[in-house]
């Protein structure tokens, strides 16, 4: 059975939520969709999905395999777009959605860049907080940060993001360098306010001979301080004039820290990275402007000079 087809029966399956849904789409009976789901599993030794008359529900397994198969598609797509194409320009309205902020900062600037390579393409870019319905509002690709929900799109990760603790130098010297988490009660924190989105406060790794576990964990604090607000634009600005201690991500403080102006702390307890990513619907070919919109996000993000600007 070919290998390929399991993987596109499998991620079929996924986001289409039923064997019967699946094989409609394919015009082929569901029993040839479930056999070709038990080679898969059969061959990869893991169960991917658990199937009842009523649901689909994938496994742990079955939801890190569904992220790779979808990666794994789009690559083969586009190495075949990349080939059939040839001397074919992109052209067309491409329409794009990120989060205001970070939009602001690491899209925006890149459109027209991108427009001058693809001179036939038109770009409307909309930057907003709220979780825009991508397939749903027409839109060709949305730009996210943070971990993902659920979700038939499918997801490349473009880069890392990490957050960190950060104040002037000026309020170090001032108010001394916090030595573990729990020290950030002594310090004025710069927080999102409760009715942000920020609902599970700032994260840490807890060595395991600090927290007692047998291995490292993260933990979640919700810090107070003299001053909250809903923007963290604001956050930022706030802390870049010595107002205390905040917990941004990179993308907005690397710069800063870069020219001084800034300090990171707690580095030792800072928790793993989450991603910056590119959602797009499900599709059987992926129009060139979009392939090649993600590939110049790709590219750009992938310096390490591109976040210090």
């Amino acid at each position: 059975m070919d290998k390929l087809k399991q993987l596109e029966t499998f991620v079929a399956v996924a986001t289409r939520g039923s064997l019967t849904n699946a094989a409609k789409a394919e015009g082929v009976a569901p029993a040839i969709i479930g056999r070709r789901l038990d080679a898969l599993e059969a061959r990869l030794g893991v169960k991917l999905m658990v199937r009842t008359t009523r649901r689909i529900t994938l496994t742990h397994e079955g939801s890190a395999f569904l992220e790779d198969c979808q990666r794994l598609l789009v690559d083969i797509a586009n190495s075949e777009a990349s080939v059939s194409a040839g001397g074919v320009k992109a052209s067309g309205h491409l329409r794009i959605t990120a989060p205001a902020g970070f939009g602001r900062r690491h899209v925006a600037p890149l459109v027209p860049r991108f427009r001058e390579l693809h001179p036939e393409v038109t770009v409307s870019l909309n930057l907003s907080d709220r979780v825009v319905d991508v397939a749903g509002e027409g839109y060709d690709c949305a730009v996210r940060v943070g971990d993902l929900p659920d979700s038939s799109l499918v997801s490349v990760r473009l880069a890392d993001n990490r957050r960190l603790c950060v104040a002037t130098p000026r309020y170090l010297q001032l108010h001394g360098r916090p030595q573990t988490p729990a020290d950030l009660a002594r310090f004025d924190c710069l927080v999102l306010s409760s009715d942000a989105s920020q609902t599970r406060g700032w994260a840490f790794v807890v060595p395991a001979a600090a927290g007692g576990a047998s291995e490292p964990e993260i933990v979640h604090m919700r810090p107070s301080g003299p001053l909250d607000c809903t923007d963290g634009q604001v956050l930022r600005e706030w802390c870049l004039a010595g107002y205390g201690i905040a917990w941004r991500s990179t993308w907005e403080v690397e710069a800063d820290i870069a020219a001084g102006r800034l300090e990171s702390v707690l580095d030792d307890f800072a928790a793993p990275p989450n991603g910056i990513f590119a959602l797009f619907p499900q599709r059987k070919h992926l129009a060139l402007r979009v392939r090649l919109w993600i590939d110049f996000l790709k590219h750009e993000y992938v310096r390490p000079d591109f976040w210090k600007t």
